[in-house]
């Protein structure tokens, strides 16, 4: 009965073990891949996933005020800032890389946007643009608001500007889907989620911006194990079709 007992005893704790929890900190625009490579991942690994999904600098700034993380997947960049402030271990991880992309509603008129001077006639034809607000911690948004202004037309784009709040509950997308918005700007793998709209062409020529999307594990990770294990599934050959048909370009 004692032997049972134990035994009984050392199955329960195994259990608990396996089952520890990876607090994930990821940007939205992997998303799509996170939904399904974590699933195959917590079965096999006996992790589970508590992830928590915003653009970049939102991520940064729950992680600033105290908020624990044991890994992040998010910007080369951001990654990179960590690193640099010691809140990350060296060694970052690179998955992917997207462009930002142009979408209208499903089924509207497509503008011309194959070039600078065709993507700038698009936009003060538009009778209304969203990108997410740089407040949120976009890191398109911004870049958007830098290339409206090289091409002389900041003051008339921002009349009529819709912002959307970033995140997965504050897509630009569905500004567009919506009808909100004639016209969106955000990364591919982020407008691509969304059936309601079509991507007609990403930012043309020397006004696109290419993200490189890495993974990182936190100085003070409790799961580092399964902080690592979760990056090895990410960066697996089986995930690289997966980042493909989200609108990324696997490494």
């Amino acid at each position: 009965m004692r032997a049972l007992i134990a035994a009984v005893a050392m199955l329960a704790t195994i259990g608990s073990v396996n089952a520890a929890e990876i607090r994930a900190f990821i940007s939205t625009a992997i998303k799509s891949v996170t939904d399904e490579v974590v699933p195959p991942f917590e079965r096999d690994s006996g992790y589970s996933v508590r992830a928590f999904f915003a653009p970049p600098g939102a991520l940064l700034a729950r992680f600033a005020a105290g908020e624990p993380a044991d890994v992040f997947l998010t910007s080369k960049e951001t990654i990179d800032e960590l690193i640099g402030d010691g809140k990350i271990v060296p060694g970052r991880v690179d998955f992917a890389t997207t462009g930002v992309g142009i979408c209208i509603k499903k089924g509207a008129p497509k503008p011309d946007v194959s070039t600078p001077e065709a993507f700038k006639r698009a936009m003060l034809a538009a009778s209304s643009v969203a990108y997410a607000t740089p407040a949120g911690g976009s890191i398109v948004g911004p870049h958007i608001q830098r290339i409206f202004a090289q091409l002389g037309i900041a003051g008339q784009m921002a009349a009529k500007t819709k912002f959307a709040a970033g995140g997965p509950d504050g897509r630009v997308s569905v500004l567009v889907s919506s009808g909100q918005a004639e016209i969106g700007l955000q990364q591919a793998s982020e407008l691509l989620t969304n059936p309601g709209v079509e991507v007609i062409g990403m930012l043309p020529g020397d006004l696109q911006q290419t993200t490189l999307y890495s993974g990182g594990i936190a100085t003070g990770a409790k799961e580092v194990e399964g902080a690592r294990a979760l990056i090895k599934a990410l960066k697996a050959p089986s995930a690289a079709p997966i980042f493909k048909a989200g609108g990324l370009e696997p490494l």
